[in-house]
């Protein structure tokens, strides 16, 4: 059954609705994104190391990973209107006990509660939206979730520059209320409440696996690089936990008259590979996101404010693009401008790895700017089509999954790049390192600066200071490459997806 009638909102009360539901998952990633630049204010204020303060976010997204799944079932027993109201309400809740804590304990009891309540936003939003809008229009619904969903992650960090350099830390958290406030009366208002549905029985066991799985896999990706992944007895047994976890799960499913997630959701050929999509566009967006303001300001020598000014033409590319593209799938192929987007974030990618230390802001303008443009034009079509063909029914646990997976390979990609830059600084560090020595043949085929003089503690002090820096350059290339080649492997999915326009030409024929 239909979620609402014929009489769905239209006009400007259909814009109002559109904005209401994007004002939601805004809430939740502009508050990840913000709060990820102010973790070092965050660990002088609260007396913390920064293993500690590390768990401000790891407990934030453990909460996120097991409730998102939860939300999607629990709407289809009290509705997504009510459920949307009461977890904007708590979440603001938690972002004010979290902006006045006075202690790590504190702030890491409200970052998880506020995670279990920020988990329904962003499933629950697009389910509501994708049953506002008539199916025909789903690339217009898309493209205006697209915007919301990629403002957070691009802006967030120059907003949250600007609250570190100008103001407390605090301020992340409380910037939520007004924000909530706004979607709190909008959608209470505006958003219909959806008709009557079928109630299904929970499957409490087959929930229960799932949320032991995810959440051991979400700190085995999140805490992975700081205990050397399975050098670590802690990730290996979380490992097995959440395979052995996963796997009872799917065997439920498979078995259970009642699962928890309706098998038929996974035999959708288009929510499969938009999910497969969904994952890669997640470890890029933040995967770039843990890359490039660093990349800017430790290579580029731009300080925190700055580095944010230059990277916002990316936000404004990608919202330029989700316009455009919402418009334009609906008259060409989606799955081509899904490849289209794919080259040009990881040309975008390749470019960026050609940066070094003289780097001018005109360059990281423009390439910025390119980049926001593939990234639409990349997740506005796979949204559209991952949903195209799915029952109106299926929305709410289908949308919660693929958040699921959004966050899974947002962690993926931190925890990918992170770890494969570490390791490349390292050994770019020990190979640089073997021509720095009094000894070295260079040494005396060339004048050396006093300043340089391997045979001076200061001096050599100085060349390793260089040495590290070369270090970092050519490891931050290699991730930009990775990245690239990794998006570029990937096309082939697009087109395992089904095109939806010529299966509505089919049926009106």
């Amino acid at each position: 059954m239909a979620d609402i009638s014929d009489d769905r909102p239209q006009g400007l009360r259909l814009t109002l609705v559109t904005v209401a539901l994007i004002l939601a998952p805004l809430l939740q990633v502009l508050d990840s994104s913000i709060l990820s630049i102010a973790l070092k204010q965050m660990q002088g204020s609260l007396s913390a190391s920064q293993d500690q303060m590390a768990w401000v976010l790891t407990s934030y997204l453990i909460a996120v990973a097991v409730m998102t799944p939860f939300w999607g079932a629990l709407s289809g027993i009290f509705g997504r209107k009510p459920l949307l109201l009461f977890t904007i309400a708590g979440f603001m809740v938690f972002s004010l006990l979290s902006g006045t804590s006075e202690s790590l304990t504190e702030i890491l009891i409200y970052r998880f509660l506020q995670g279990m309540l920020g988990a329904a936003l962003i499933p629950l939003s697009q389910s509501s939206l994708l049953s506002t809008y008539r199916r025909e229009d789903f690339s217009i619904a898309m493209s205006w979730w697209g915007v919301g969903i990629m403002f957070g992650p691009i802006i967030g960090p120059t907003l949250g520059g600007y609250i570190t350099e100008y103001f407390s830390w605090r301020w992340a958290f409380y910037l939520n209320i007004p924000v909530g406030v706004v979607a709190f009366i909008m959608i209470a208002l505006l958003v219909p409440r959806p008709g009557i549905r079928e109630r299904r029985k929970f499957n409490y066991f087959g929930y229960s696996m799932l949320a032991i799985g995810v959440a051991a896999l979400q700190f085995v990706l999140d805490r992975g690089t700081r205990l050397d992944w399975y050098d670590s007895t802690t990730i290996i047994v979380l490992t097995g936990i959440s395979t052995a976890a996963l796997w009872v799960f799917a065997v439920n499913s498979a078995t259970s008259k009642t699962p928890f997630v309706d098998p038929v959701l996974f035999r959708d050929r288009n929510y499969v590979f938009g999910m497969a999509l969904r994952v890669l566009f997640g470890a890029m967006l933040f995967g770039s996101l843990i890359l490039v303001p660093p990349f800017v300001q430790n290579v580029g020598g731009y300080p925190l404010v700055e580095s944010g000014l230059v990277m916002a033409p990316r936000g404004f590319g990608a919202m330029v693009g989700a316009f455009v593209v919402g418009r334009l799938i609906r008259r060409i192929d989606p799955r081509k401008v899904i490849v289209f987007g794919m080259l040009v974030s990881a040309a975008t990618m390749w470019e960026f790895s050609n940066f070094t230390e003289d780097m001018v802001v005109s360059h990281i303008v423009a390439v910025s700017l390119l980049q926001g443009v593939g990234f639409a034009s990349l997740i506005v079509p796979v949204n559209t089509v991952a949903f195209s063909t799915m029952a109106a029914a299926q929305r709410d646990v289908g949308t919660a999954f693929y958040s699921l997976l959004n966050n899974l390979g947002r962690s993926l990609g931190i925890a990918l790049l992170s770890s494969y830059w570490v390791n490349a600084s390292q050994a770019n560090h020990a190979r640089l390192s073997e021509f720095v020595n009094p000894f070295s043949p260079l040494f005396g085929h060339m004048p050396v600066p006093p300043v340089w003089d391997p045979t001076d503690p200061s001096g050599l002090a100085a060349l390793n200071k260089v040495v590290v820096g070369q270090a970092d350059l050519l490891a931050y290339i290699s991730d930009f490459r990775l990245l690239a080649a990794v998006i570029v492997i990937c096309i082939p999915f697009a087109f395992m997806m089904r095109n939806p326009n010529s299966l509505r030409r089919q049926v009106t024929a």
